[in-house]
């Protein structure tokens, strides 16, 4: 027997009766997932920290905040973003009235992963219902906390004929993607998107696929280290590593390189102590599985910084690797190390990458303030400044954004820009 069958019909049910179409019914549902993050704000901190040790500042910024904020520009807008938009007729339409409306898709499937994930699962959400769809909500199971509050505690605040929440791992999931939906909405590994992109292909079903890749920094020579060291430390380490657009690698020259090591162990010790292990600030891998797969890699290059690593307790310590017999293992991985430009795998300074290293989700730049137009001072220190990406997207649009050396999050923007994932 089917498990998703009736729930399924009772929510398609619900929007061909055209129960979710009025603006007042979509306003209603938003402002139930605002009291649930209100209500529910100590529940959701204790089960981000029993899931990834997240501390309490770290959970409300990445996770609880931006799902508020998402929930509010919804609200603010809804009415606006629901209004008919009128075009330009042209000499054959002149006689007639022309303009774009906006009609909710359907049935929408959002499957969330792990790392963010409150922040993963409700803001898609938020977009589904100001939309006027009905919802099945698929968390992940590896983040059991956050799985067991959704799905024990955030139905009692939206209306259950549109709404729903169905648990369940691989297959599971694999079951519920046979089912056509009007829209998929998925986040994770590019391995699963194809998976998930396959299944929605047999439907036509559209999909939104916000898939992991590569971020480099690209460091100039002229640029203060310790400045440098302590954005890429503060964004590599946030969550244990564990962000699709956290930098992860670093392109800069061997002497870059020489400064930089000594500031990058300056900068995870001023942040989480002699002894990182003991911080509350430092987040632990999700679970044994990812553990496994992060020590293995280990052994690949030369580990400079850091390495310890603690099974019973999934920690592994701030790291950074440096040298060319990675090319082929950790450019592949989510670990933090150093290239030389001028080695084979890069060209252009790293802005230009051959086929085997996976495509960019994001290109950050740490550039002298001589490259570009001045800026002001800060502390007396002089500033990084972010190159345009007009001049440094390689033609193919390599990079899903561009980013300055204050690390800015560009996926707490709304859309969140990214690339497709391009074959190796």
């Amino acid at each position: 027997m089917d498990p998703f069958e009736d729930t399924l019909r009772r929510l398609r049910e619900t929007f061909h009766a055209g129960h979710t179409r009025p603006a007042e019914f979509r306003a209603a549902q938003l402002r139930g997932l605002g009291h649930f993050l209100q209500d529910n704000k100590q529940l959701l901190h204790d089960a981000l920290a029993q899931d990834l040790h997240k501390s309490a500042f770290e959970s409300e910024v990445s996770e609880v905040a931006i799902s508020q904020g998402e929930v509010t520009l919804a609200l603010r807008n809804l009415r606006a973003w629901m209004k008919d938009e009128h075009v330009p007729k042209n000499l054959a339409t002149q006689l007639d009235s022309a303009f774009i409306r906006k009609e909710p898709f359907g049935l929408v499937l959002i499957i969330a992963p792990w790392n963010y994930p409150l922040n993963l699962t409700l803001v898609p959400l938020v977009g589904a219902l100001a939309a006027g769809n009905c919802v099945v909500l698929k968390p992940s199971e590896i983040s059991k906390s956050i799985e067991k509050v959704l799905a024990e505690e955030l139905p009692r605040y939206l209306d259950q004929s549109c709404f729903a929440v169905v648990l369940g791992g691989p297959q599971e999931t694999g079951q519920l993607l046979e089912h056509r939906f009007d829209y998929i909405f998925f986040t994770g590994s590019p391995r699963v998107g194809k998976i998930v992109m396959t299944a929605a292909a047999k439907h036509l079903t559209p999909v939104t696929l916000e898939l992991g890749g590569k971020n480099p920094c690209y460091v100039d020579d002229n640029c203060d280290p310790q400045i440098v060291a302590n954005r890429v430390a503060w964004f590599r380490y946030f969550n244990a590593g564990q962000t699709c657009v956290a930098p992860d690698y670093l392109l800069c020259s061997p002497e870059m390189q020489e400064r930089l090591l000594p500031a990058l162990q300056s900068a995870i010790t001023r942040f989480y102590g002699n002894d990182p292990q003991s911080s509350p600030n430092l987040g632990r891998i999700i679970n044994q599985k990812q553990f496994q797969r992060l020590r293995a890699l280990l052994g690949c290059g030369r580990v400079a910084i850091g390495g310890q690593s603690d099974e019973c307790d999934r920690y592994i310590g701030g790291q950074a690797d440096t040298g060319p017999d990675q090319q082929r293992g950790l450019l592949r991985e989510r670990r933090l190390h150093a290239h030389d430009p001028g080695q084979p795998a890069f060209r252009r300074s790293g802005c230009q990458r051959d086929r085997p290293v996976p495509r960019q989700v994001l290109l950050r730049h740490f550039l002298p303030p001589s490259c570009l137009p001045p800026a002001q001072p800060r502390d007396g220190k002089a500033q990084c400044h972010p190159l345009p990406s007009p001049l440094t997207a390689p033609p193919e649009g390599a990079a899903g954004g561009h980013g300055g050396p204050r690390l800015q999050l560009h996926a707490a923007l709304s859309p969140f820009p990214g690339p497709g994932q391009r074959p190796p």
